[in-house]
């Protein structure tokens, strides 16, 4: 009978005992023995799922770091604002032409992904248009009337260049700053990052382009229902994208916030009209030729007193 007990698995028991110690271990016991001959125990896999978690939170860690923003002095800082293909362009200038309630553009057009792509071309594309339209203004003007002396105004291309990018930048700066300031007055009201305010405002200056080139038409009426007409699309884009913000604030300030951005964008608009399409200074036109030699102040001659008598 010794010998029978000499004969006990007693690998059984120490499994037992390291089951005993983790309850959720299994027992597998596979068709070659180890090479000390005793049963293989295997932790179940419930504890493996932390251990899936702290590798997935690792590998988003190290993505993380090699996504980190670059610092702004760097030229891959400002990469990713021109990261914007056509369409999300050509969709955005769409949006700003075609105004209307209840469709606020940065929520349905630019959708947290401002862009500097479109609203430097823009601008770039305004000041040359209205510097290059200036000229032919005043070329179309000497074909009608000869007398008129053009000489070409290069001048025009950097007037125009400082200032729609002053406007451009300048303008969105002030604005954006004012509603950071309202919001801390009143918390409800929460304003546009920087670079969607200057988004905004690069796309609402397209309609001007057009514009500007039908000012080429030398008839005044309808140069200023066009102006009219370009101001009403730009501004009427402008509002409805800042009425969101704003109208969680007071009454007064709303409208005085709105009715200065109109009155800005107005200024701007007849102040391109009156400099780049202005009448023709005095010394430009030619004095007219006169009729007779006679001077003007030469008196005829006088009667003989006997005549006269």
């Amino acid at each position: 009978m010794a010998a029978a007990d000499e004969l006990a698995f007693h690998e059984f028991e120490e499994a037992t005992n390291l089951l005993a110690q983790t309850p959720d271990a299994a027992t597998t016991r596979s068709d070659q023995l180890t090479p000390q001959g005793h049963v293989a125990v295997v932790m179940d896999s419930g504890g493996s799922y932390g251990a899936e978690d702290e590798v997935e939170s690792d590998k988003a860690a190290l993505l993380q770091e090699e996504k980190q923003q670059p610092g702004f002095w760097t030229f891959g800082y400002y990469q990713s604002f021109f990261d914007v293909d056509t369409s999300q362009v050509l969709d955005r200038i769409k949006g700003s032409l075609l105004p209307r309630p209840g469709h606020n553009f940065v929520r349905h057009h630019l959708r947290n992904r401002p862009d500097l792509y479109g609203p430097f071309w823009i601008c770039a594309t305004l000041a040359f248009v209205l510097a290059i339209t200036g000229n032919l203004t005043l070329v179309l003007a000497q074909r009608r009337d000869p007398s008129i002396h053009y000489s070409p105004q290069f001048h025009k291309v950097t007037v125009a260049g400082i200032t729609i990018y002053c406007y451009a930048w300048l303008v969105p700066l002030a604005l954006w700053g004012f509603l950071r300031w309202r919001r801390g007055v009143r918390e409800r009201v929460g304003p546009y990052t920087f670079l969607e305010t200057v988004c905004v405002y690069g796309y609402s200056l397209f309609v001007f382009i057009p514009t500007v080139v039908l000012w080429l038409i030398p008839v005044p009426w309808l140069q200023w229902l066009f102006g009219a007409l370009a101001l009403a699309l730009s501004a009427a884009g402008l509002v409805f994208t800042l009425w969101p913000v704003v109208r969680e604030d007071t009454r007064l300030a709303a409208t005085v916030l709105l009715s200065t951005v109109v009155l800005l964008h107005a200024l701007l608009a007849m102040g391109c009209k009156f400099y780049f399409f202005q009448p023709l200074p005095l010394e430009h036109v030619a004095p007219p030729h006169q009729a007779t030699s006679q001077p003007p102040n030469t008196l005829p001659p006088t009667l003989p007193r006997s005549m006269a008598t």
